[in-house]
């Protein structure tokens, strides 16, 4: 963890670096156009990478295989709502302060601006904490767009060793602003290593959507057996990189690079069940085949087949929603009537993190991150 990061060749630093800048009236880095967002929810990034599998133009998507809802009969889980379920870091990561659609955040040894809509207020902290910084990111704020890096201090490599909940990864500077990691999801990777940990037996996980892999790192270092399905080729080529840095090229992980809707209806029409799913689906995303998902209008029937690939001795159900013009509320209720019958309760609400300032100890404001929705045994 101690070791330093690579400086990229001349390549890597002309597609990385910009050497504008735009500030803000008060003086401090922002990305460009990140000061007038169209919509604090609509204008969050689209949280996975560009899938590397977008089919040539004139050429029709497969059909999105499908069947009926299952209508359920019994009686509606109980309900917790609202829950907030706040992070303030954990391990290499904490948020040090935001404002003005603006975050500063420290990752393992860098601090790192990028855009954050819900960042409505005014910078806590000084013009010259926010100048100091080793990386900003600066683009379009739009949800599907893409953007460079600039390095201030000077040029970095594109990927840098971290550590959460003691699980070893890569960051990596993408061209979508994203790191490789969402701190905000520490809450439920606790949860589910707290589940794997206590059981009596070794539990089986299901990461859906699961980009990088850190969950389910997280999930398998706990003692879960861990099946991971994303869609991406690069993304699963990331996680495997995560599992061998992290040491645990002999935890039982499997990776799989499918269409997420395609995976679970085999694994129901095969009978396969897990104990704990964790769904962490984006807006809109490509299957490794051009298979297009859409998610209002596929999010009834995926968890729906969910529900039926849970065993009989689950443990919970995890729905992280971002990027929608929705309430927590319209999660958790299609989740409690997809659980009707089942016992247990469905908790949901939002994710947060809490400010930290400099030191990763000092307690500000929250920041709103995602939705959520959670069903539980308990």
């Amino acid at each position: 963890m101690n070791k330093k990061p690579q400086r990229p060749d001349r390549s890597t630093q002309k597609n990385t670096q910009d050497r504008g800048q735009k500030r803000s009236p008060g003086g401090k880095p922002v990305a460009a156009g990140s000061l007038a967002p169209k919509s604090a929810r609509a204008d969050h990034p689209q949280r996975k990478p560009p899938r590397d599998n977008v089919k040539p133009e004139g050429v029709a998507a497969p059909v999105a295989e499908t069947r009926p809802l299952i209508k359920r009969k019994g009686e509606l889980p109980r309900e917790r709502v609202p829950v907030i379920l706040e992070s303030t870091g954990a391990g290499d990561f904490y948020l040090i302060d935001s404002g003005a659609s603006l975050k500063l955040e420290q990752y393992g040894p860098y601090r790192i601006v990028r855009p954050e809509a819900q960042a409505l207020w005014q910078p806590g902290l000084s013009e010259s904490v926010w100048e100091n910084v080793d990386a900003i990111f600066t683009g379009d704020t739009d949800e599907d767009g893409m953007g460079r890096w600039r390095f201030p201090k000077a040029a970095l490599g594109e990927t840098w060793p971290m550590s959460l909940l003691d699980v070893d990864f890569l960051g990596r500077f993408t061209s979508f602003r994203h790191v490789g990691v969402f701190p905000e999801q520490i809450v439920h990777w606790s949860w589910v290593k707290e589940q794997a940990e206590k059981a009596d037996r070794p539990i089986k996980v299901l990461n859906l959507f699961g980009y990088t892999g850190v969950a389910s790192l997280v999930a398998a270092a706990a003692g879960a057996e861990v099946t991971h399905v994303d869609a991406s080729k690069k993304a699963i080529g990331w996680a495997r990189e995560n599992q061998s840095l992290a040491r645990l090229e002999r935890a039982p992980i499997r990776w799989i690079c499918e269409d997420a809707m395609k995976f679970i209806l085999r694994e129901e029409r095969r009978g396969n069940q897990y104990d704990i799913i964790l769904a962490d689906p984006p807006k809109f995303g490509r299957g490794p085949n051009g298979e297009v998902f859409h998610l209002f209008e596929q999010l009834p029937l995926m968890l729906d087949v969910c529900r039926e690939i849970l065993s009989p001795k689950a443990i919970g159900l995890v729905l992280t929603a971002y990027s929608i013009r929705a309430s927590f509320y319209s999660i958790h209720e299609l989740m409690r009537e997809t659980m009707r019958g089942a016992g247990g309760a469905v908790e949901s609400g939002e994710l947060v993190i809490r400010e930290a300032g400099l030191n990763g100890r000092e307690p500000a404001r929250a920041l709103s991150t995602s939705l959520f929705s959670r069903w539980v045994r308990q």
